[in-house]
């Protein structure tokens, strides 16, 4: 059973009202709508969580963080906003007018890759309309939401692999349900922790305007090695003027070049840049932003890459640095227990594949060591360098020397990526495992490989071949993005039908192919168990019954920074 959540016209004890009704599985109302006052909605969805309904809203981001706030958490939704963004550009999906629709109000791709935000920015809360012009009155609001929903369900029954494409569509609203359950619950951050790290690193806390005291030094420092007394060490252009007037050749600043270089100022300025990242990524203002009560809460955007990986808002939340993760410490009584999906891509390259040689490869070992085993003399780089190069692109030099090799010992995994590298060269779209699309080229793009001249052509074909490269990873990538889904939807499942009472377990925090557990003390071990478990289900979910291990490697910990 569904039921769909909207705005409601005002009642008699509130105007800020919320309207449900309830659906069949063909989305066909049953019975009038229930509407109540805001603040009891809370009340009527722990009610109705005995039927194990499935939650049909605008969005998860606009309904769930209320529903959390009041104690109340859900089974399942189904986010509309999601769902619309994967069919906009589903190759799954029979052509109709209600795709015609919205793929033509879609972001279409600038010329060489797709765009990497799928959906604008989310609209402020209690914002009463599904779509870009509020209605001259509310009725109509939840009619809107339960056409769309019914389209919706049409057009996944009609798409080609209705099976997979509904699958997606669940597992990436399972995904907003869990950023938003993150987001609520936070991660625990230790302040004393990290700013006893600041203090140790950069010294005290400088007045505002001012530069803490060691990069002071640093800088003093940079300063008399270069003879440049004014010189300002933020500026990346006095920087690289001054290093010339010193005689170092160096054509960036970046710290690779600088590495290669031999002179009193680099050792300095690499200092400099090191400890200048901390402070401006994760210093004492990024402490007062983003620490609240003892919690990181950042704001997770489920598909934000056209690959379905998630991206962040602020703070910085994908990419905690290696300095800072000491202060990431679970709460007293609790233990970090962190999973790692080890060389996720390849492996989901060998189930796209159906690369038998190549998933004997993967079976209870190191991946590449398995391929080195099997085509490149026990060599593990060469074989990782290989295999990265056949996923990402790099198919000329050290790379393209040792694809041949790759190609001969597991054809059917090669051929998967060719044949995506190929399709996006040639400007067509391609697709994940379950049916996430990648966007054709732009009319822009197709214009600019109609050349005239020789440096046009060049041009168009350094486009082409940058498109290809993306095609040629998209496949592999929004396949593994679909992969951790389904494993975060099966750790939260588990978690939910635990008969073991409060504290619970909880997911605290997910980077691509990590997860991390906030796992009450000596419960370590059934949420390992429940991780392997979730894998192995999230893997059938996906693929069927197949000879390819995803191993999951756990670790038990008490601070994040000992994870790896």
């Amino acid at each position: 059973m569904y039921i769909a959540v909207a705005p409601g016209p005002p009642t008699p004890d509130s105007r800020d009202a919320v309207a449900l009704q309830s659906l069949d599985a063909a989305g066909v109302r049953l019975g009038e709508p229930m509407v109540m006052a805001r603040d009891r909605f809370p009340a009527a969805v722990a009610q109705a969580a005995g039927r194990r309904p499935v939650w049909v809203w605008s969005s998860t981001r606009l309904w769930y963080p209320e529903l959390l706030a009041a104690g109340v958490d859900v089974d399942r939704c189904r986010d509309i906003a999601l769902t619309r963004a994967l069919l906009a550009n589903s190759p799954s999906c029979a052509p109709s007018p209600y795709l015609a629709s919205i793929r033509s109000a879609a972001l279409t791709a600038d010329g060489t890759e797709p765009p990497r935000t799928l959906l604008p920015p989310p609209p402020p809360p209690n914002q009463h309309s599904l779509f870009d012009e509020p209605p001259e009155a509310t009725g109509p609001l939840l009619d809107d939401v339960v056409e769309e929903f019914t389209r919706q369900l049409s057009t996944l029954a009609d798409a080609t692999d209705p099976g997979r494409l509904n699958l997606l569509v669940a597992a990436e609203s399972a995904g907003a349900l869990i950023a938003s359950e993150m987001e609520h619950w936070g991660l625990p951050w230790r302040r004393d922790v990290h700013e006893d790290l600041l203090e140790r690193t950069l010294g005290p806390r400088p007045v505002e305007g001012a530069r803490p005291l060691k990069l002071e030094q640093l800088a003093f420092e940079l300063r008399r090695t270069l003879g440049s007394p004014t010189l300002n060490p933020d500026s990346p252009q006095e920087v690289l003027r001054a290093l010339h007037r010193a005689g170092i050749e160096v054509k960036t600043t970046r710290s690779w070049e600088l590495e290669q270089q031999r002179h009193p100022a680099i050792e300095p300025l690499l200092a400099y840049k090191k400890l200048s990242r901390l402070w401006t990524a994760n210093g004492w203002n990024w402490l007062d932003t983003w620490i609240r009560d003892g919690r990181f809460r950042p704001e997770y955007v489920v598909g934000g890459v056209v690959s379905g990986r998630w991206s962040s808002r602020g703070g910085g939340a994908l990419q905690i640095p290696r300095q800072v993760r000491d202060a990431v410490r679970p709460d007293p009584g609790h233990v970090f227990v962190v999973a790692d999906a080890a060389q996720l891509e390849p492996r989901v390259l060998a189930a796209l594949g159906q690369d038998s040689a190549l998933a004997t490869a993967a079976r209870g070992r190191d991946l590449y060591q398995g391929i080195a085993d099997q085509g490149f003399g026990g060599d593990r780089a060469q074989a990782k360098l290989a295999m990265l190069g056949a996923m990402y692109g790099a198919t000329s030099g050290d790379s393209g020397r040792l694809m041949p090799q790759l190609t001969r010992t597991y054809p059917r995994a090669i051929g998967v990526v060719e044949a995506a590298a190929r399709a996006g060269e040639a400007g067509d779209g391609v697709s994940s495992h379950l049916g996430r699309g990648c966007p054709p080229a732009s009319e822009e793009w197709r214009a600019r490989q109609r050349t005239t001249t020789a440096e046009e052509q060049r041009r168009a074909d350094g486009a082409a071949r940058a498109r290809g490269r993306f095609t040629r990873n998209f496949v592999v990538q929004a396949t593994a993005a679909e992969w951790a889904l389904c494993w975060l939807a099966e750790i939260r499942r588990r978690f939910a039908e635990s008969t073991i009472p409060e504290p619970r377990s909880r997911i605290a925090f997910f980077l691509h192919d990590e997860v991390v557990l906030h796992v009450p003390e000596g419960r370590d071990a059934e949420a390992t168990a429940i991780l392997a478990d979730a894998a192995r289900a999230a893997t059938r979910l996906m693929f069927g019954e197949i000879p390819i291990e995803f191993s999951i490697s756990t670790v038990t910990v008490t601070s994040y920074a000992d994870a790896k």
